[in-house]
């Protein structure tokens, strides 16, 4: 299933439209904060994914029942733009375990590029939900190639919801041929294509860059 959360009309909106406003690029605590902001309400819609049980939760003036969420949560992030985002979902899953992935775009001279991963920090996965972060779903390499890493080391999740603000078409098709059955792709909008350097068009820009200052 993809979920494009900016499809209806809301307040969530505003904080994409933020995300691509160049007026409003030269503040990256904004600009962080809003992806934050997307990664808590894209958590709560997640929420409503998860397995319940009833529990009984003892208040001073007796019991109450409640139905919690049942399942082992992992809030996995591919470095560096992925963080706040990150952020945002453990605000809401603040019992979750973390997982933190180094992804990254390898160019080469004929203007090509290969994903490379070059470090992994991660609990078992096996048999828990999976929440895969990255703000952006551009070409949908470096989200494929990180939960295959993932399992290959670190178990086989039960459910993965793969969260990004901004998706390209030719990156979720991409994504959805290879993943598993048992995968839910959330979005905060959907953009028509890639340019000659695989970016997102419309898009924002780097969302690394945006958030933290230029990399060498």
């Amino acid at each position: 299933m993809i979920y494009n959360l900016g499809e209806r009309n809301s307040i969530f909106n505003q904080f994409v439209s933020e995300l691509r406003n160049v007026s409003v690029h030269n503040d990256r605590m904004r600009f962080r904060r809003n992806l934050e902001r997307i990664g808590e309400i894209s958590a709560y819609e997640i929420s409503k994914k998860l397995n319940y049980e009833t529990r009984h939760i003892e208040t001073p003036l007796g019991m109450s029942e409640m139905n919690l969420p049942s399942d082992d949560i992992v809030v996995g992030t591919i470095l560096r733009a992925g963080l706040p985002l990150h952020q945002g979902v453990l605000n809401y899953f603040d019992g979750a375990e973390n997982a933190f992935i180094s992804a990254y775009r390898k160019h080469h001279k004929d203007s090509t590029f290969e994903i490379k991963i070059e470090y992994m920090s991660s609990p078992s996965i096996n048999e828990k939900v999976l929440i895969l972060c990255d703000p952006m779903l551009a070409t949908g390499q470096s989200i494929v190639l990180t939960w295959q890493a993932l399992v290959e080391h670190m178990g086989r999740p039960k459910h993965t919801h793969i969260l990004a603000a901004l998706a390209s078409e030719e990156g979720l098709e991409y994504t959805r041929r290879h993943m598993p059955e048992n995968t839910t792709i959330w979005v905060g909008a959907i953009d028509p294509e890639l340019n000659a350097k695989s970016y997102i068009v419309p898009g924002l820009g780097d969302a690394g860059d945006l958030a933290y200052g230029p990399k060498m």
